[in-house]
């Protein structure tokens, strides 16, 4: 019994081998275990996040590739100038520039550096003064020192350095001194055209001139801004409007070149002139546009619309003559002639030797009526509408008596601008046709009204023609070029009447008179008789010439060749009867 009771034990107490293998780790489950279950679903989960995230990966390389192929094959190797935005008014541009009808620049904005400073960050704002003054001598001291000791984060110190300046600056190596980038208009063409450029403030902003202007257009553009000027025509000008003003000590001038078919001012300029680099510097006087905003009594060229009124309304013919034998009284006025004829005279004779008396009985032909109408559709008795804020508004009576009528006949009673005075001529050169003046570029087929038939014009460039031929414009003529014109002469108002010694001289020519291109005007503002004008400063002697030498300037560049003047079919069509006197009167 005992012995099966230990044989029992002993089968039932596991072997050493099964002892062994019960102290080790527990087997790891079987694949086919694992994957079935919640083990097998977190799994799959897993992987197919794995898969997305690989696949999002991989179209984000692909994308950018082919931006990359985009740029650097597809694409045309440019850069935009600017970046696009929703509103042109959240980008800062810089000020367009301007140039002339061939691209010349006149005006241009370049990038400078302002100096200003952090008083707050300055350890000593005596020593920081005296330093800054002593770089930059234009700068006061004291009251820089001032300025630097406001409790304040901004301060300018000086606007628009120049690169020297900035140097001289860095290399004093202050603190709470620094740079802000602005942009300095500069003008390559200096004084030239500064009456119709203008200039801006130190904000970039336009105070005179095209720059005031187009003031808002020139921030916004990002074209140049084309004018109607040739820096060729200006130069030709200008220097013979300052050889004319320096020859009879005139205290100044002024001068166009219009355009007759289209009213484009080719050049305009006003003597005493300016710097618009160095405004700072420049005398209020001296910014006076006298071509544009000053307006004045201009004297016998108005024969010029009296006779193409009369003309073209049929009240006289060339040949009509009126009474010139002696002065013409009304009320308590007199008129009178410079050198008088003491005859009748025919309508040319009265052009052409510009009389007073005879200018005055045909204005009377006419009417009074119809002379401010006339003047009124050229344009003369309201402000030119041409693109500069400096207009002159002209003067003329309220109430139009028939003194008035007389006087404004022959010039005298009426004040115009010369730039109003030289787009009316144009109109009665240029078949009949009236444009407003204007100094952008312009289409040759531009409207305009018309104010005399094209008959009348034809017969007024006869007569100017005429005045150079044979009576006071014979200064003005050019050898080789057909020029026609009328002098004018008027002294000057004041207080207490008329200064009789202080005259403003005028011509105003048209050439080629057969067919018109271009009218020129030139006025001396008090010039002084000498020795070469035999003591005359009138209209025929001090201004014609500089005509006749601005004639033979801008012709070859305008394409224009001289050619014999006694050409018959010329002298066919210039045909007129002359009187047998054969003298050239510096008249009225």
């Amino acid at each position: 019994m005992m012995s099966r009771l230990k044989r029992a034990r002993r089968l039932a107490q596991p072997s050493p081998a099964a002892q062994r293998a019960g102290r080790r780790r527990p087997s790891i489950p079987c694949p086919a275990e694992v994957e079935t279950g919640p083990v097998r679903e977190a799994l799959e989960i897993g992987r197919n996040r794995l898969i997305v995230a690989g696949a999002v990966l991989t179209l984000g390389f692909v994308v950018v590739a082919f931006r990359l192929i985009d740029i650097t094959l597809l694409q045309a190797a440019t850069e935009p100038r600017i970046a696009q935005a929703s509103k042109a008014s959240t980008i800062q541009l810089s000020r367009a520039d301007i140039v002339d009808r061939n691209g010349v620049l006149l005006a241009t904005s370049l990038p400078t550096a302002s100096l200003y400073a952090n008083p707050r960050q300055i350890p000593d704002a005596d020593e920081t003064a005296r330093r800054l003054a002593g770089a930059l001598p234009e700068l006061d001291a004291k009251r820089l020192v001032r300025r630097l000791k406001r409790d304040r984060a901004f301060v300018w110190i000086k606007r628009k350095l120049t690169p020297n300046q900035r140097k001289r600056v860095l290399e004093l190596g202050l603190p709470g001194v620094d740079f802000r980038r602005e942009e300095a208009r500069v003008y390559p063409q200096g004084r030239l055209m500064s009456h119709m450029l203008g200039y801006v403030d130190v904000d970039e902003t336009g105070i005179a001139g095209v720059e005031r202007r187009f003031d808002v257009d020139l921030r916004e553009r990002q074209s140049p801004l084309e004018l109607s000027i040739d820096v060729r025509y200006q130069h030709i000008l200008c220097r013979e409007l300052a050889q004319a003003r320096d020859d009879f000590s005139a205290i100044g001038a002024a001068g166009l070149i219009l355009d007759v078919r289209t009213s484009e001012v080719r050049a305009m300029c006003s003597l005493p002139d300016f710097d618009p680099n160095r405004i700072g510097e420049t005398p209020k006087s001296a910014r006076f546009n006298r071509a544009a905003l000053g307006v004045y009594e201009l004297g016998s060229a108005f024969k010029i619309f009296t006779t193409a009124m009369a003309l073209d309304v049929g009240v006289a013919g060339l040949d009509k003559k009126f009474d010139a034998t002696k002065p013409l009284k009304i009320s308590r006025f007199t008129i009178r002639d410079f050198h008088a004829k003491r005859r009748w005279l025919s309508v040319s004779e009265i052009f052409m030797y510009s009389s007073n008396i005879g200018a005055a009985r045909l204005a009377m032909e006419v009417g009074g009526t119809r002379q401010r109408d006339f003047l009124d559709r050229l344009g003369l008795l309201k402000p030119a509408a041409i693109e500069l804020p400096e207009v002159g508004s002209p003067m003329s009576p309220r109430v139009w008596r028939p003194i008035n009528t007389m006087t404004i006949g022959f010039g005298h009673g009426i004040a115009v601008s010369p730039l109003q005075l030289t787009a009316g001529v144009a109109a009665m050169v240029n078949g009949g046709t009236f444009r407003q003046p204007t100094l952008l570029r312009r289409d040759p087929e531009a409207s305009g009204r018309r104010v005399i038939s094209e008959r009348t014009s034809k017969r007024m460039r006869r007569l100017m023609r005429l005045v150079v031929e044979r009576g006071t414009g014979g200064k003005a003529d050019a050898v080789g070029y057909l020029v026609g014109g009328k002098t004018g002469t008027a002294e000057k108002s004041g207080v207490g009447g008329y200064a009789r010694q202080a005259l403003l001289s005028s011509f105003v020519g048209a050439f080629p008179i057969d067919l018109p291109c271009y009218v020129i005007f030139v006025m001396l503002d008090e010039p002084k008789g000498i020795k070469a004008s035999a003591g005359y400063a009138t209209g025929g002697w001090v201004a014609a010439p500089a005509v006749g030498r601005i004639v033979k300037g801008i012709a070859p560049i305008a394409g224009i060749r001289p050619e014999p003047i006694e050409v018959p079919s010329v002298r066919r069509d210039f045909a007129m009867d002359r009187p047998s006197e054969p003298d050239r009167l510096a008249t009225f």
